[in-house]
Order: C-alpha cells, then structure tokens, then sequence
C-alpha cells in the first residue's frame, strides 16, 4: 500500500512538472487580474483615536460607609464592573450613531434609504476595543475620505464627552446621586417632625419619661431598620429568595425588628400616649439620625468624585491617515496568484484523468 501511495505521489508531481508552463502561466495571469482590480476599487482609508477613560480611585468613606451595614451595601449595589465596556457602549448607543450620520450626511455617504441601514454600515466601519496593558480605549474608522474618518473618530470621542458630563457613571459619582436623593426626602421628613414636635403638647409624665436617651436609641435602630428593608428589596429585584445574599439580609432585618420591638415595648411601659410629646419626639430623633448618616455619605461622595479623574484624557486624536488601508494590493495579488495555481492544479489533474477514459472509449 505505502509503494502503490508512492508511486501515486511521484506520478501526480511528474504530472505537475510536465505542465509547469500552464501552471506558470495562471499564476501569473490570475495574480495579475487580482492586482488590476484593486485599482479598481475606491482605496479606504483608517483613522486611530485613543483616549484614557476616567479612573476610578478607591474611596476614601469605604470604612464609613461599612459601619452601615446594609445601607452600605446599598450605595455600592450599583457600582460599574468594567467602565471601559460601558464608555464602548455609549459610543455604539443608537443616539450617538444618529449624531454622527447626521453631523457627516452618512444617510447619504452610504447611499442608504433607512436609518437602521445607515446604522449598520457604520457599525461596520467602526471598531472599538480596550487597550489589554494600557487602560485606553482605541477606535478605528474606516471611510473612503480620509479627513472624514478622521473627523469621525475624533467626534466620537467628543459625543462620549458630552454624554458622560451628564450622567453618574462612576462608583462615587453614583454612591453621591443616591445619597442627594435620600438626603432631601430625609430633609423634608425632618422638618414635617420638627412641626409636630412644636406643636405637640408637654405634660409632666413626659418629663419623668426623660425620653432623649430612649428615642436616640430607638432612631439608630429605625434607621438600620429603614436601610436594610431596601437592601432587601434591592436584592429581590435581582436575586432568588433562596441566595445567601437575601438569606442573610432578611436575618439581618429581622434581628433589628426584635430590637426594634423590645424598645417600642420599653417605651409603652411608661403608659405614654402615641401620639404625645416622647412618640413625636421619637419621630424627630429618627429623621435627624438619618438626616446625619446621609448628610455625611454625601460629603464622602462628593470629595470621592472631586479626586477621580472624571475628564476623558485624549492620548492621541485621529490624525488624517495618509495612506489607504484597503485594498492591500500585494496581499490580493498573492492570494489570487495562489488561487490561480490551485485551479490550475486541479485542472491539469482532471484533464489527465479524461485522457485514458476518452481513449478506450
């Protein structure tokens, strides 16, 4: 078997060897035709940006913010795993690709009737993707005009710019947004007890109550209690009942409902009315708490944020590329020179192959 393979060898190259002018001649010939179409074809050109995406740094409140417990984890719950992924997201959100085929007329570069198409042929003239050492974002574009590629690539850096200077995006710029909110729905809470506390009457069983320790106690209590409810309601949202993270918040909170409830019962012990000067009071201390826990989040967020690097940083703006990126004429030539040669090839074989069949017929 291994001879009859041999001599089958030696004879397709002896085969080869006997035709090696009309193999010669369409290599050359296909290799030819195959370079004479690249200068048919409109040369593209390719634009490079880079730039370096905010960095986040580490924040300075995180041992304040885990006093907190479930109100800290909380805040940090929608922190961003990879802010290169989502700044690559907002460049190919459809409200910048509509910008950028409008700022440079693409509906009609593209020749295209449909948005949607101008869309997708622009998707597919751009590329973006993450430095894997460096921490930069690169963008390549691809037109056949070289100073509108390099337009391109340079305005989508500045759309980016635009977008980013309007939205919370960064762990601390996101920990401060939440903590804004909260604080001024605490603040109105805090002045509506402030105005039941003045008008609410004082008897003197109320001061042999001494009630300041009792409901600053009960407040920390409420505020633990308020925080880990959302918490809890948070994880819901994302998470099975049967996770351990919502196993244990529900431990959590339900540890703090019986140390809320032994305090309530404490308090009625004093046969005080529910709605006396000690419950309004209670109230006022509980807002005022979580009035100060925020109030100092708040802080904390924003010095965090004023540290990070919230500007885009351009490494390097796409310049106008002087020489074209397509076609590659000397890769086209060689592939279809070897094109050539293969059909060659195969023609020379099966022609061989017909000879013997058409002579004994």
């Amino acid at each position: 078997m291994t001879m009859h393979n041999n001599d089958q060898v030696h004879e397709l190259l002896s085969l080869l060897g006997r035709s090696w002018r009309t193999l010669a001649s369409a290599t050359v010939l296909t290799g030819a035709l195959a370079l004479g179409v690249t200068y048919l074809i409109q040369p593209t050109f390719t634009a490079k940006a880079s730039f370096l995406p905010p960095q986040q740094q580490q924040s300075s409140s995180a041992a304040a913010l885990a006093s907190l417990g479930a109100l800290a984890s909380l805040a940090g719950s929608g922190a961003v795993k990879s802010p290169t992924d989502q700044f690559i997201s907002l460049m190919q959100s459809v409200t910048v690709s509509d910008r950028i085929i409008d700022q440079f007329h693409l509906m009609d570069v593209y020749e295209a009737k449909l948005r949607s198409v101008a869309r997708q042929r622009l998707d597919d003239n751009v590329r973006m993707q993450p430095g894997k050492k460096d921490g930069l974002i690169y963008i390549e574009v691809d037109d056949h005009d070289p100073k509108r590629a390099a337009d391109m690539a340079n305005r989508y850096i500045n759309e980016l710019q635009r977008m980013t200077s309007g939205l919370a995006l960064s762990e601390a710029a996101q920990r401060r947004v939440f903590f804004e909110t909260q604080l001024k729905q605490t603040r109105d809470r805090l002045t509506l007890a402030q105005q039941a506390l003045q008008v609410s009457g004082f008897s003197a069983g109320d001061l042999k109550s001494e009630p300041r320790a009792a409901a600053e106690s009960y407040a920390r209590l409420k505020a633990e209690q308020t925080a880990a409810e959302v918490r809890l309601r948070t994880l819901q949202s994302t998470l099975s009942d049967n996770s351990s993270e919502v196993q244990r918040a529900r431990a959590t909170l339900a540890a703090l409902e019986v140390q809320i409830g032994k305090a309530e019962a404490a308090g009625a012990a004093g046969a005080r009315q529910q709605d006396g000067y000690v419950s309004r009071y209670r109230d006022y201390k509980y807002e005022e708490a979580l009035f100060d826990i925020f109030a100092r989040q708040f802080e904390l967020a924003k010095s965090d944020e004023s540290r990070e690097g919230s500007l885009i940083q351009i490494i390097d703006p796409a310049l106008v590329p002087d020489h074209k990126s397509k076609p590659r004429r000397a890769m086209t030539a060689l592939g279809g020179a070897f094109a050539g040669l293969f059909a060659a090839m195969l023609y020379v074989v099966v022609a061989s192959r017909r000879k013997p069949a058409r002579a004994a017929a």
